[in-house]
């Protein structure tokens, strides 16, 4: 059986491992959302450290989507010179690159979007039309700027995720009730996406296994959706959970120190791993190379996604590949987070401390 350093394929996409750089908020873009030289030599590094698959940060499709402040945005035609050039930050290194496209719904930052205040309200069909046109647009827009792949952001609570979960979506229509409506939205937004990007360009999705909040997506639904998914021609899911209403259950959880707390959706993982064939990318928590190799090894996850650990060691995955199997050095305090909240950027707040003082000794 191949392992987690051998080379596989998405739908014709080749990668050099089965090694995933989930897909984050940088807060390095500019305020207009459009690339910048930090974005480009942060997605560089990555590409440098030979991690198989890059997923930017989840790009806006619709100025009204943004989630926070440095978000990138993919929500017009004049954002394509700049993302062409972290793409070819990527390539220039030989990585691949996919595009996460997304929009924040309830969640959304207002005072960052320069509109207007609206009433967060059910959209009706002219408005959810209007969205699945912004998808599909957005992806076209990530194909031009020569992305090897584009991801559907449907986790977290953001907007197509709160059309799946019960818990924020109390519509009586075609798009609320039985799992089968709540999906529509996601559904829709994919065959509009494939139809703008063609049969060969891989599309994936990013879902909740579960909202781990009250009333909301449970696991059966989420599996349900899964095989909808692969129904309507999905390349991949990954797989991932929460919402900011999760409590400690939120999507990047706290104090994963020990093998027992390691990848956290794994239990479910292991549920989509039996009903869908489509691969699998499993994030959430994955701090060991002796945990990705039995994820890899038993099924539950075609591919090991990584997303706090890269922020503090963007060249884990060649260490591991080198020989060198300590776990990573990430110690999932969340604290990175904060930088990019002050415009600074994301960043290890420890390890940049820990730097200053070797600096002034």
């Amino acid at each position: 059986m191949p392992g987690l350093f051998e080379e596989s394929e998405i739908s014709g996409m080749r990668l050099a491992n089965r090694f995933v750089r989930s897909a984050t908020w940088e807060g390095l873009a500019r305020t207009d959302g459009s690339v910048t030289a930090p974005l480009c030599d942060l997605m560089a590094r990555l590409a440098e450290a030979q991690i198989g698959l890059l997923i930017s940060s989840h790009a806006y499709v619709a100025r009204e989507g943004q989630a926070g402040p440095g978000q990138l945005g993919i929500h017009a035609d004049e954002m394509v010179e700049g993302l062409r050039n972290l793409t070819d930050a990527v390539h220039g290194h030989g990585g691949k690159v996919a595009a996460q496209i997304a929009h924040a719904g309830r969640f959304a930052n207002q005072d960052l979007s320069g509109l207007p205040p609206v009433v967060v309200e059910e959209l009706d069909q002219a408005g959810i039309d209007r969205l699945i046109r912004a998808f599909a647009q957005g992806a076209r827009r990530a194909q031009a700027a020569g992305f090897d792949a584009v991801q559907i952001h449907a986790a977290h609570g953001y907007l197509l995720s709160q059309f799946l979960s019960p818990a924020y979506n109390r519509r009586t229509d075609t798009y609320g009730g039985a799992v089968e409506n709540r999906a529509r939205a996601l559904l829709e937004v994919f065959t509009a996406v494939r139809g703008e990007v063609g049969p060969d360009f891989p599309v994936l999705v990013k879902m909740n296994c579960q909202d781990f909040c009250p009333d909301g997506l449970g696991l059966d639904d989420a599996v349900a959706v899964a095989k909808m998914l692969e129904t309507a021609g999905i390349d991949a899911i990954e797989i991932s959970g929460g919402t900011r209403d999760s409590g400690r259950l939120i999507p990047s959880r706290r104090k994963i120190d020990s093998a027992e707390k390691e990848a956290y959706f794994r239990p479910e993982a292991a549920v989509f791993s039996q009903a869908v064939s489509v691969p699998l990318l499993l994030v959430g928590g994955i701090r060991s190379l002796e945990i990705a190799e039995q994820l890899y090894s038993q099924g539950v996850a075609h591919y090991i996604s990584l997303c706090r650990p890269l922020i503090r060691e963007p060249n884990l995955v060649q260490r591991w590949a080198a020989g060198d199997r300590r776990p990573a050095t990430c110690l999932s305090d969340n604290l990175c987070y904060q930088p990019a909240r002050s415009g600074e950027g994301i960043h290890c707040v420890v390890d940049r401390r820990i730097q200053a003082r070797e600096s002034d000794q």
